[in-house]
Order: C-alpha cells, then structure tokens, then sequence
C-alpha cells in the first residue's frame, strides 16, 4: 500500500533560525506541539523536533525540555516523531544526544560529518535582535565548526543502541555519503536507511539542480536499493529542491528549521502552511502522500507505542 508513495517529514523550528527573524517561529512548547500537530494534520507523516528556551528562544537541549512537546504530541497525533540529536553546533555530543537517549523516538536526526556552519550571511538581512544571543551566534558562525567525528557519531550509535531508534542521516556533503557508506559496511546500522540530503546551508554542498543529482547519483552507487531518498533545502530553494526530488521520487522534508519563507517577500504563518504547499506540489506531480503509518512501513520503524514518551 505504501510503495511509491512520498513522506513529508517536517522540522518545526530547529536551531538556525531566531525568534527575531519572524513572529510565526515557535518558541515556547506548547507552540512547538501546536505547530507539530498543525503539520501532522496537513499531511506531514512525521515530525522533526528541536526544543528551544521559553523566554528568548535559545536552542535548549534538555530532555526536560522535550518532555511537554513529545506528551502533548503523542496525546493528539499518530504522526511518527524524529528528535534532533544535532541540537546545535555549539553543544557537546553528550548534550546533544540526551533527549533522544531519553525519550527512545521512532527516529532521531544523525549529522554524518563535521562541517563548516555558516550562517553569519543572515547578518546581511537582520539587524535588529531582542534578545543578545541572537547576533552572537550568527557572528560566532564565522569560526564555528559543527564536530561530527567519527567518534562523535558512534557514541550516538552506543547510547541509542538498545533504544530501537531508526535515524534520519543528515548528509550535507559527498563526503557524509561516505562516512555513512562506512558505518553501514561495518554492520553498525542496518538498512532501509533513511537518508536526507542537505542542499544549500554554508559549509555544504549547494542547491543547484546539479548538485541534487550528484548526491542521489553518489547514494545510488553507494547504497543501491538499500536506503530511501529524502532532501531538504535552505531558504529559497527549499521548494524547488522538494518539487525536483519528489519528482525523482524522492521523499521531502520542509518546516520552518529550513525556511522561514512560502515565496519570495512572503514570511509562513504556520508549518501547516509550508505542508499545504508542498503537498499541492507531490499531488500536482500526480503522486500520493505517506500516511504516519505508511511511513513507518517504509522505514521499517518500531512504532508509536514503543518510544518513552
């Protein structure tokens, strides 16, 4: 029932992007889970999670943090959840990979390398902030690297090993392609692997039509039948990289952590409204959205009632 058909996964608020840069980011939990569901019912089959400070939106990767988001979720939703263990690119591995640690999802996030992690272009078009941190972190970018060492990514292998989590292998890079093509040769992590191919961020691999293909081309070789195909892109792009991927037949992830925007000049109100979107694209195409179920057919996963929230 599920073959051929496209799972919208989408990432809520991330860590990029700050509350100045639109009112319409989610920053408290009951935002985040409001958003989420909003998202699940528009037609997005799963959704990523990142958690942020109440009171001035910092990235907060606490699994207390969590806690409320993942309840309320897992209340009003079948919708299969996906817990960052990427956090932000200041945070240490250890902070970084205890709320999926704790909370046992579905699927959590996994950065395949160390990257460069430049988002100080944004200075360019924001320059007023409420709260400090704000430009600090997008100056700090100018000399951040985002660690993904070898090392880093097997303790996220050990702490979650028991769990029955699946990943979602971020790979923003030829070079993470191979990284993976290495853990999954050593038996480490076993197929179907759900692989999302980051287009557009400073420090990765660019988004032009090109560059998508030469990743699908390089997973192909690497990998065969043994993975499933999913992109997401920065900023404007992220339409368009969505549109040529599901076209490809590919799966496609939007949300608010990639883009703040629904067209040029034009800010999202909501997730749901970026859901809309792309799923008028995948139906324009003459192709059928995942349900949560049929994701997790897809992506063989363990199912709503086995996570530990």
């Amino acid at each position: 029932m599920s073959a051929g058909k496209i799972i919208i996964s989408c990432a809520v608020t991330g860590s990029i992007h700050t509350p100045s840069m639109s009112p319409h980011l989610p920053v408290t939990a009951a935002e985040i889970a409001f958003s989420a569901l909003e998202a699940a019912e528009a037609g997005a089959a799963i959704v990523h999670l990142h958690a942020r400070d109440p009171h001035d939106g910092r990235p907060d990767q606490s699994p207390e943090a969590f806690e409320p988001i993942l309840r309320r979720i897992k209340q009003a939703s079948n919708v299969v959840v996906n817990i960052t263990t990427g956090g932000a690119p200041h945070m240490t591995i250890e902070e970084r990979v205890r709320p999926a640690a704790t909370w046992q999802p579905e699927v959590a996030s996994l950065n395949m390398g160390s990257m460069n992690f430049g988002l100080f272009p944004m200075l360019k078009r924001y320059s007023e902030f409420k709260f400090s941190w704000e430009h600090e972190m997008l100056e700090g970018s100018r000399d951040l690297v985002f660690r993904n060492s070898y090392k880093d990514i097997q303790y996220i292998f050990d702490e979650l090993k028991s769990s029955g989590t699946r990943y979602e292998f971020e790979c923003y890079d030829t070079s993470h392609l191979h990284n993976l093509h290495y853990f999954w040769k050593e038996g480490i992590v076993k197929a179907p692997l759900f692989i999302q191919t980051c287009f557009g961020l400073l420090g990765g691999i660019g988004s032009h039509p090109d560059e998508v293909i030469h990743m699908k081309r390089t997973a192909d070789r690497l990998f065969g039948n043994n993975y499933r195909w999913s992109v997401l892109a920065a900023g404007q792009a992220q339409m368009r990289v969505a549109a040529m991927a599901a076209a490809m037949g590919g799966h496609v992830r939007i949300g608010l952590e990639d883009s703040l925007w629904l067209a040029k000049g034009r800010l999202a109100i909501s997730n749901a409204e970026q859901v809309v979107r792309v799923r008028q694209i995948i139906e324009g195409l003459g192709l059928e959205v995942a349900t949560a179920d049929e994701a997790r057919e897809i992506l063989m996963l363990k199912g709503g009632d086995n996570v530990a929230f």
